[in-house]
């Protein structure tokens, strides 16, 4: 809820919105500051109030926000400032746990985590202690030799996975991972056709790009030979769905006649895949890559039993299944620690990046000895993957989810979220689902429920806007950007949570009063 103090006649009272006339009002900043100003004859422009927080960021000294523009527009690739978020850009100088601070000293609640990529919390103590205890002893070596880091994360990683996903290569980003994954698959069933979902994400290599189905991604030239890209099964925007397909706290608003137990959208969904066997692919095909749940897509959850049974088709052709936990792993789904295990499968490879290093970067493909031996064939080195510092912080990760119940704050902190944003869904017309397991949430924008058509771009962005003013940092994704993203850090809690719904609903409802 939030709320405006107004000091009228020496006397105080909350408002909730009603004009007020006369005297001083003091206004919660998204800083967490007070400030006065003048009362007026209309509404005031109030933002909820953000949750306290005991840290205090170091003061900016550095350059000018206008000399880092200056720098961006000539000195860094134009790609930088054409994924710039935000009009009004973001000049982040600090962060810690799930708090960032501008240049300015503004605090912000960032409920994006550098794109799914902060697992623990900005500068978590335990794993900036761990960075430094290593970048005292040994910075860099190359696996060409021996290193007591390397043997110790990679112990401990495979421990966390079932059997037989046991052997370990180490990259330094998610792309990388699945690149080597394409590679590995293509090796063991001397197979060269791979399967992905449409609205895919799964890197921007030149290999990757195939899997990746999103045209936003895709660039003018020969790219990912040999990927074929078949339907998601989307039980809200596809053109089969139901109010009981997938595994969430939250269900679509679309109804079914379905019985228990059964799923006619996961049938429908099945002949989908097996009409892109019988057309698209050879007899025996590499690999199917899929998301469990698709990060950059969305949070686009698929039919309780998709998975399991497009695993048994897949296999049945002599491919290997990959599950891209790039997104999805290390707890972020709240229930399991990978996103597959709450799909009941167990893949042939895993690939991840992005939360296994909390921000450093570091990647890896987890596969069978028997898969890992094809690697074998040539030689393949990676200067920097499985270097020191990313062992020592890895491992140092994998740990604090453990101490701090990482993991478990996801499911609880995230169910209540998903729960409170699906209230909203039913408030308002232009949120058409919400959607999501633990910290993988999507909430998706469309026009009417009737229609399910995506919100305009200049509406999301118009949204994206007043919600970052107001002091929240989310993401946006989807095939037509019409999907707000909320991975967090998984320290958030549900003060946090309160903060956010209250920011989501006024920005909405101002919205709905400027139309």
């Amino acid at each position: 809820m939030y709320k405006v103090v107004s000091c009228v006649s020496g006397r105080c009272a909350v408002l909730t919105g009603q004009p007020f006339l006369l005297g001083l009002a003091k206004f919660h900043l998204a800083s967490g500051a007070l400030c006065q100003k003048s009362a007026i004859r209309y509404p005031p422009t109030d933002i909820p109030e953000m949750p306290p927080c005991n840290f205090k960021p170091e003061e900016y000294k550095g350059m000018s926000k206008e000399r880092m523009m200056e720098i961006r527009k000539l000195n860094c690739n134009p790609m930088t400032m054409k994924v710039t978020y935000y009009k009004k850009p973001v000049f982040i100088h600090q962060g810690y746990m799930q708090w960032l601070w501008d240049v300015d000293g503004r605090r912000y609640l960032d409920l994006f985590a550098g794109v799914a990529t902060v697992s623990v919390g900005h500068c978590h103590p335990k794993v900036t202690a761990a960075a430094e205890q290593q970048m005292k002893r040994l910075w860099h070596t190359t696996n060409i030799y021996v290193y007591p880091p390397l043997h110790e994360y990679c112990e401990k990683l495979a421990s966390y996975l079932p059997d037989p996903l046991k052997v370990v290569y180490l990259t330094n980003s998610g792309s990388e991972a699945n690149d080597l994954a394409m590679l590995m698959a293509r090796l063991h069933t001397g197979n060269f056709d791979i399967i992905t979902f449409r609205g895919s994400y799964h890197g921007g290599s030149p290999q990757t790009m195939g899997l990746t189905s999103n045209a936003a991604y895709k660039y003018p030239i020969a790219n990912g030979l040999g990927c074929t890209n078949t339907m998601c099964p989307d039980v809200f925007r596809g053109p089969w769905g139901g109010s009981h397909c997938r595994d969430s706290p939250v269900q679509t608003t679309r109804e079914c006649s379905c019985s228990q137990g059964h799923c006619m959208a996961n049938e429908q969904y099945l002949r989908q895949l097996k009409e892109t066997f019988a057309t698209s692919v050879p007899s025996r095909i590499a690999a199917f890559f899929a998301e469990p749940i698709q990060g950059m897509g969305g949070a686009v959850q698929y039919p309780k039993n998709y998975l399991k049974e497009a695993y048994k088709l897949v296999r049945e052709r002599g491919g290997l299944c990959i599950a891209d936990e790039v997104q999805t792993g290390f707890g972020r789904t709240g229930s399991h620690f990978w996103g597959f295990q709450g799909h009941g499968i167990v893949p042939d490879m895993v690939t991840m990046a992005k939360g296994i290093g909390n921000g450093f970067p570091i990647g890896a493909v987890v596969t069978t000895p028997e898969i890992a031996s094809s690697f074998v064939k040539a030689f393949h080195f990676n200067t920097f993957g499985g270097n020191a510092m990313a062992c020592a912080v890895g491992s140092s990760v994998l740990d604090t989810i453990k101490e701090d119940g990482t993991q478990q704050n996801s499911l609880h902190v995230g169910t209540y979220l998903m729960t409170e944003l699906a209230k909203l869904r039913d408030k308002y017309e232009i949120i058409g689902d919400v959607r999501g397991k633990g910290l993988q949430i999507g909430v998706e924008m469309v026009k009417d429920k009737a229609s399910r058509d995506p919100l305009p771009p200049e509406v999301m962005s118009e949204l994206f806007e007043d919600i970052k003013d107001m002091g929240v940092l989310i993401g946006k994704g989807g095939v037509y950007g019409q999907t707000f993203r909320v991975q967090p850090p998984m320290c958030i809690t549900k003060e946090d949570v309160d903060f956010f719904v209250a920011v989501f609903n006024k920005a909405i409802h101002s919205y709905m009063a400027r139309k």
